[in-house]
This record gives C-alpha cells, sequence and structure tokens, in this order.
C-alpha cells in the first residue's frame, strides 16, 4: 500500500436522518485521529460546499460537542441535493471540484448520503481517476428508505423504523379509546420501496399495529382498498392503515396525485409527494361515511433522535469509521455496506462495494416478504426488521430536553 498522505473532506447530502451525524462524528474523529491525514475539513451543504470553497476546519471544534453528534439528529454539516451533471456533457462542476481538492491538498473523499449521493460519489471518483489526481474517495451510506442496493440495511433506516412502529402503537391506542367507530390512515414515506411503510407491521408484532399495509412494491387497487377496509370496518368498528406515501396505481400514477396535479419535482426529477392520506381519506369517508383521520408522518420520521435505535447508532459510527480506515488503507471508489446474519443471533460486519453497483440501484423489499393478498407483511420482514431497532438512544438532556451538538463551524483557510 501507498501511503497517501494530505486533507480530507467529509459531507453530508440527501435527506436528513436520526443518525446521519453519527457516521459523520465516526469519520471525522477517525480522520483526525489518523497520522496520514493532515487536516479534516467539513463541507458545508453538501457537494455545493466544495464547489463554493465553503469548508469548515473540524480540528477547531469542541470535541465535547463533536461527541454530541452521535445523538443529534438532521445534518451537522449543511446537506443539499444537487444534481452533478454528466462530465463528458459538462465538466464545468468537476473542474471547480477538483481546483478546491488542489487547493487543500483533499486527498480523501468521504460523502455520508443515498442513492443520488452514492451517484454523485461515483462520478466524482471516475473524474479524479480520469484527471490522474490521487484521491481517494468512499461513500457512507444513510437514507431512511432502506433502499441502497447491496447493503443489508441502511443507517439510518433502524430508528426511522423504530419511531414508525412505536408511533404506530401510540395512534392504535388513541383510536381505540372511543365505543364510536372510526377509520385512521397513516402516510408514511417511501416513494418506490416499501420499507418504511413495512415497518409498521413491527407494531402489528407487538399487538398494536395496522389491519393494512399497503407497499409500493403492489400495484394499489382503490376498489380493492376500499373493498378491504370495510370488511375490517364491519367486522371490528375501527380500521388502522398505514400506506406508503409512493403507492401507484395499474397505470403507474401516484395515488397521492388523485388530489391535485401541483406537485412539484426536485433537482433529481423526483415528484415530491405528499397528501396520501388526506386523499385517502376523503375517498373513504365519500364510500363509507364514517369517521375519518388522515394522518402524515411527514418529516417527523426521519429526524425522531429521541427514539433512535441503539444498534443504529453504533452501526452509522462504525461505517464513518470503516471509511477513513479503509480508505487511508488503500481503497477508493467503493461504499461501505453491511452484512448481517440472523440465524443464531444478530451479528453485522461491515464490506465495501463498488460505487458502480450501487449508484443510481434501488432495493425493493421481496416480494415473498408481502402477505399474498398484497396488503400486510409475513413473518420473514418481522425477522429481518426487529434486530435493528434495538437498544435505546443514551442522548444527553438538558432541562428535560435533548442537548443537541452546536458546532463553531469555523471556515478553513487555505
Amino acid at each position: 500500500m501507498s501511503i497517501l498522505k494530505g486533507a480530507c473532506v467529509v459531507a453530508q447530502s440527501g435527506g436528513p436522518t436520526a443518525v446521519i451525524n453519527a457516521s459523520a462524528w465516526g469519520a471525522i474523529t477517525a480522520a483526525l485521529e489518523n497520522e496520514h491525514i493532515t487536516r479534516v475539513l467539513g463541507a458545508a451543504h453538501g457537494i455545493l460546499g466544495v464547489l463554493g470553497d465553503v469548508l469548515y476546519d473540524m480540528s477547531e471544534e469542541d470535541p465535547a460537542e463533536l461527541v454530541k453528534m452521535k445523538h443529534t439528529p438532521s445534518s451537522a454539516l449543511g446537506s443539499c441535493r444537487y444534481k452533478l451533471a454528466d462530465p463528458d456533457e459538462d465538466d464545468t462542476d468537476y473542474a471547480r471540484m477538483l481546483a478546491t481538492f488542489r487547493k487543500y491538498n483533499v486527498r480523501y473523499f468521504f460523502y455520508n448520503g443515498g442513492n443520488d449521493s452514492m451517484d454523485t460519489c461515483n462520478k466524482i471518483s471516475k473524474y479524479c481517476q480520469r484527471q490522474n489526481y490521487e484521491c481517494r474517495i468512499i461513500g457512507i451510506p444513510k437514507t431512511i428508505d432502506n433502499d441502497l442496493y447491496g447493503t443489508d440495511h441502511c443507517p439510518g433506516y433502524g430508528s426511522a423504523a423504530k419511531y414508525i412502529a412505536t408511533s404506530c402503537m401510540e395512534v392504535w391506542h388513541d383510536a381505540h379509546v372511543y365505543d364510536t367507530g372510526m377509520i385512521t390512515i397513516l402516510e408514511i414515506m417511501g416513494r418506490h420501496a416499501g420499507w418504511l411503510t413495512g415497518a409498521s407491521a413491527l407494531a402489528c408484532h407487538a399487538g398494536a399495529g395496522p389491519d393494512l399495509i399497503y407497499l409500493p412494491e403492489i400495484p394499489f387497487d382503490m376498489e380493492m382498498f376500499l373493498e378491504d377496509v370495510i370488511a375490517v370496518y364491519k367486522h371490528k368498528g375501527k380500521v388502522l392503515v398505514a400506506a406508503s406515501e409512493g403507492i401507484k396505481d395499474s397505470a403507474g400514477q401516484f395515488v397521492a396525485e388523485y388530489g391535485t396535479r401541483l406537485h412539484e419535482h426536485d433537482s433529481f426529477g423526483h415528484t415530491q409527494l405528499g397528501g396520501l392520506a388526506a386523499t385517502l381519506a376523503a375517498i373513504v369517508k365519500g364510500r363509507t361515511g364514517a369517521k375519518v383521520r388522515g394522518i402524515e408522518f411527514s418529516l417527523l420520521q426521519r429526524c425522531a433522535a429521541h427514539c433512535a435505535s441503539l444498534t443504529d447508532i453504533e452501526e452509522s459510527v462504525a461505517a464513518g469509521r470503516a471509511a477513513v480506515e479503509r480508505a487511508v488503507a488503500g481503497e477508493t471508489d467503493l461504499m461501505v455496506a453491511f452484512r448481517c446474519e440472523r440465524e443464531g443471533g444478530y451479528k453485522c460486519e461491515i464490506e465495501l462495494l463498488p460505487l458502480d453497483i450501487v449508484a443510481n440501484t434501488e432495493k425493493k423489499l421481496p416480494r415473498e416478504w408481502i402477505s399474498p393478498s398484497g396488503n400486510g407483511l409475513e413473518e420473514q420482514f418481522i425477522e429481518y426488521a426487529l434486530p435493528l431497532i434495538q437498544g435505546d438512544t443514551p442522548m444527553a438532556r438538558r432541562n428535560g430536553l435533548p442537548n443537541f451538538a452546536k458546532l463553531r463551524k469555523v471556515k478553513a483557510g487555505a
């Protein structure tokens, strides 16, 4: 292995999670401790900080505040949703990025994000190789959607799953207080993959979960849905439904779009969803005349650090540290991934996967884990997800409230 000395940049991208800062803390502390890394820089708002030369000197941070990052939600360095062009068509951004790398002698780059972030990571890695600029680049996974290809699960998913299951149980108890009938529809995140909404089945496992669960993997049939709801309502007088924001009909249209055509798109072309619960609630009320409530979990499910899984926190830290350690050891053009066993007890090991095979590839929930009727989950999913939500967060509190990290964010000089 050739020794490579130089600065490193740690950047965060995409939607925040309860534990993305735990991964950043793992990477930052591992880099600060490493003799081959001369400076540790944090990029403001992901790749935008590199393009705009807005980098923070992480050695200027109080270690007591840095350690709080393990239990602080969202993206402490700032995030972005910025799509790099194909460098063969327009290399303007890449030239600016490389100029920043040269200015600070950046030889290590760690990008913490999901599918689109791994695409960015892959493009930067390939560009540096073509420019003969030695920079070891490793992606650190995160996404509550749990849809990154090749890894058993993603940092951030376990905590979001725990929050969703807990919230479903709490709503279940609230919905069963009165002796009058009621139908409650919960809208849970998940554009194309049902991992998050599937987590509501953990509440069923605990005895207080949804009666019906609808995922993007199964085409949504409105008439069958209404039949399902009416059947449960006649039998129980109460119905709790969990539905993914990304459910589509057989024609491929998002059901959330039934209520409006005014949906915006992000820089990657993704439809900005929302309003599914209200749309379904209005349709169900019109058909049944029952009392119906639509509840959108929205942003609450992304950054519920108070309900974070200790397993998720520890694995996220490990992912960040592994990225730095493996890069210094000579590896590059890779993403950190988890390989897990569940038989005979849960075991999780870290492996590295080529960025080429993980970028822009979505991992769907296996069809065999979904009930034949398409409105529930099988035991295989419970066996998969249950180990990921174990343990409680030991976050520090002050006056009964979380004591989150407050970074100084001192801008780095050349």
